[in-house]
């Protein structure tokens, strides 16, 4: 078998539609085609909005379809970190918000019957002992936010969760969970069709004009709109150059091995798996016990190479189990970074509105977002604005010198995860 995309091959509604031919003229004009973009086409067109979505490949193509399927609340950056730059009460009002994102995202896939496999649970565990004192002061915090719930595994419990001596502790979360990211982002896109939206694939936008008419030109034809709404993420490149810049694209693989029956064994609980290392390893079972291994990161953005090979290792590092196993799928995708691992929301003149940079943390608060900038269309910014106000430095180096400046400057993390 090809190595390519397990999502893809599992895909339970069609990815393409129509291409733009010809002019049109809407009120709300989407540039991307995957959660934010569909979730905001969604909600738009639920208001009322003409909206119509342009996508350069398909529904899903970016991060949306190629994640670890991991719904979590939070942000990249913990809380800690968020008080820090935000205050205590910005902080809380930030959770809170996250923790709705993941209300919202299990409420549509009931509400559309989204076949995405949706699970709760989720271990957040710890290879080191300094990371079991970061999960006990985790729990504190949440306990604090008011989240109840969560617990600390240990020795004999920990085992009886996840049978790999290389866990030491793992943090119970039972907000969180798993989904097939692929198949929630293709519901989410149907539900907008059926909402009234348009969603052209395989529409590139070549140039956009601002003004009180924003103008989109692609290949096939214009649109016209009222609103603009970007949505490209980690796939936007320089189309955008006013905020190209705070965000860096980095490549992040995931290997799926074949049906195995000791797989519920390994995840007895079918909770989502994550390790607390910078450069982490994230893991589940699928719908049908495969293991859906990820991790490692490409700044450059190519895939490393012997890319199954690689990844299997690394699964067997935390199972040995899994020796026999073998890859029947190998893929990867860029997530869109920020200097601060906080999402970078706000405006280009009083029509243009940008959501981007989740950073590796999307899942949920995608979904949601899409939801926050329909509200903000409509003139109802305030939930929008909170995330506005994050603050966000652009990658220094400028294009050419941005990403090595960033592989030195992430060398001492990784270097501290094996410490």
């Amino acid at each position: 078998m090809a190595l390519s995309n397990y999502y893809e091959a599992t895909a339970r509604l069609p990815a393409t539609t129509a291409s733009l031919k010809g002019d049109i003229r809407c009120d709300v004009a989407v540039l991307g085609a995957g959660m934010t973009g569909c979730s905001a086409a969604l909600h738009l067109a639920e208001r009322g909005y003409r909206v119509a979505v342009l996508e350069a490949e398909r529904i899903g193509f970016g991060a949306s379809g190629r994640n670890g399927g991991q719904a979590l609340p939070g942000f990249a950056a913990d809380q800690v970190k968020v008080r820090r730059i935000m205050g205590e009460a910005v902080a809380k009002r930030l959770w809170d918000l996250s923790m709705e994102a993941v209300d919202l995202l299990h409420a549509q896939i009931t509400r559309f019957a989204i076949p995405c496999d949706p699970k709760r649970g989720y271990l957040h565990v710890a290879v080191k002992d300094r990371q079991v004192r970061e999960l006990e002061a985790w729990i504190d915090e949440l306990e604090a936010l008011g989240t109840p719930g969560f617990a600390l595994l240990r020795g004999a419990e920990l085992q009886s969760r996840l049978p790999s001596p290389r866990y030491k502790a793992a943090l119970y979360d039972p907000v969180a969970g798993h989904i097939h990211p692929l198949n929630y982002t293709l519901g989410l896109g149907h539900a907008a069709i059926a909402a009234g939206a348009q969603i052209f694939t395989g529409t590139r936008v070549q140039k956009i004009e601002p003004g009180n008419g924003v103008r989109l030109k692609t290949p096939g034809g214009t649109v016209t709109a009222d609103f603009l709404l970007i949505c490209g993420n980690a796939y936007l490149g320089d189309l955008v150059r006013p905020i190209a810049g705070y965000v860096m694209p980095v490549g992040t693989y995931i290997v799926a091995t074949e049906p195995r029956d000791d797989i519920p064994l390994l995840i007895p609980g079918n909770e989502a798996v994550a390790d607390l290392n910078f450069v982490l390893d994230y893991f589940r079972r699928s719908a049908d016990n495969r293991m859906l291994f990820g991790g490692r990161v490409s700044y450059s953005t190519l895939p490393p190479p012997n890319l199954a090979a690689s990844m299997l290792a690394r699964a067997r590092r935390a199972f040995p189990q899994l020796a026999d196993a073998r890859a029947d799928y190998a893929w990867g995708g860029n997530v869109a970074i920020t200097h601060n691992r906080l999402p970078h929301f706000g405006r280009l003149g009083g029509n243009i509105l940008f959501a981007q940079g989740f950073s590796g943390h999307g899942v949920a608060l995608t979904g949601f977002t899409g939801k926050l900038l329909a509200e903000a269309v409509a003139g109802q910014a305030e939930r929008f604005d909170v995330f506005t106000r994050i603050p966000h430095a652009r990658f220094p180096g400028g294009s050419l010198l941005r990403m090595p400046t960033l592989v030195l400057a992430t060398s001492w993390f990784r270097l501290r995860d094996m410490l």
